[in-house]
């Protein structure tokens, strides 16, 4: 048995690979292999002698075993040891251009966006996009019977029949992330809302998926004034003009009160929007102050504390700007489309360095 133990071991050391493994393994343990043969045979001895020999041969079919386990992880390693050696990539290496990613221009937007009224004072909340009846709709002042809560202009999630709890939705607009912030924070806040909306239509100019952007701010002396000067210094950045011409016209939101439609002055000359001047007129945005009873579903007494609110497209103001003709195409994952209108990824938005080169 001994020299059984030292032939295997040998023939295992010497595997030059894991096929030649395999082939010492079957002949010693397999079920025709040599060790397989000897446990097979003690059925034919003498008890004393079968307890022996048994004994024995667990001890070197346990030994052959491990050592059989020992070279293949062995070999394993030398294996992978000599694919790192002949596949490796110098990370220090300058990227392909041409395999170079660009950001979408709705992340990028969103980012100047963030730039502009963080230097402002607003920070950044953020809430589900899977919201409750009484977040999307209830609390911010919706009536039951109001348009917007029919099923052709919002999702509802699915409820299995019988389930009277209240319904949830895909969210179809931010303003929800105002009502949890302010139970979150209370009075005085600062705060935009950017974010995936949904609405069930689909168009030149609408998609079912969109995104907004909505602020918000609430203290004990704001006033339109205070609107007013926001948003103008928010044209100002975004379009990179030095003068501005905001009209508000009187509009209805349920969420605010008065509210009002914003419009900037501009012209279409050459096919190219040029913000600040002529004779035109283009809507983006809405506003208003926020309703009393707003600011009451989220726990602020609208006695003590007022505020203005204001929502916008993102995917909007990115097609004014940058000049994209079809909303659609922000979703169509054409990569063509997406190296034309695409920024760097080092192209960090600043007011410092500009928001966009």
């Amino acid at each position: 048995m001994d020299d059984l133990r030292h032939s295997y071991l040998s023939r295992i050391a010497a595997a030059p690979d894991e096929a030649a493994l395999e082939e010492v393994r079957i002949a010693a343990l397999g079920k025709k292999g040599e060790i397989s043969a000897l446990m097979g045979a003690l059925g034919k001895m003498e008890p004393d002698a079968r307890r022996v020999e048994g004994a024995r041969l667990n001890v070197l079919r346990d030994e052959i075993a491990s050592a059989l386990s020992a070279r293949k992880a062995a070999l394993g390693d030398a294996a992978l040891d000599e694919r790192l050696r002949a596949e490796w990539l110098d990370v220090t290496l300058p990227a392909r251009p041409r395999r170079q990613g660009t950001i979408h221009p709705i992340s990028q937007v969103t980012e100047e966006v963030i730039a502009i009224f963080a230097d402002m004072g607003f920070s950044v909340a953020e809430g589900p996009q899977v919201e409750s009846d009484w977040y999307n709709f209830d609390a911010l002042n919706i009536a039951p019977d109001h348009p917007a809560r029919a099923e052709h202009d919002t999702f509802y999630m699915h409820r299995a029949p019988g389930d009277n709890r209240p319904p949830h939705v895909l969210r179809t607009h931010t303003s929800p992330v105002q009502i949890r912030a302010l139970e979150a924070q209370g009075a005085p806040i600062r705060v935009i809302a950017p974010g995936r909306v949904y609405r069930a239509d689909y168009d030149l100019t609408h998609t079912p998926m969109f995104h907004q952007v909505e602020g918000m701010a609430v203290d004990r002396a704001i006033s339109m004034a205070n609107l007013k000067w926001c948003l103008e210094e928010f044209v100002k950045a975004y379009f990179g003009v030095d003068d501005v011409d905001l009209r508000f016209r009187a509009s209805h939101f349920p969420f605010t009160e008065p509210s009002a439609e914003v419009d900037v002055r501009c012209s279409w000359e050459g096919g190219t929007l040029k913000v600040g001047q002529g004779e035109s007129w283009l809507e983006i945005l809405g506003s208003g102050m926020m309703h009393p009873k707003v600011l009451q579903n989220a726990g602020v007494d609208p006695a003590a504390w007022q505020g203005f609110a204001f929502g916008m497209g993102i995917d909007r103001i990115a097609m004014l700007k940058y000049g994209i003709p079809d909303l659609r195409a922000f979703f169509d994952s054409d990569l063509r489309w997406l190296r034309h209108y695409g920024f760097g990824a080092l192209d960090v938005p600043t007011l410092q360095r500009g928001l966009s080169r």
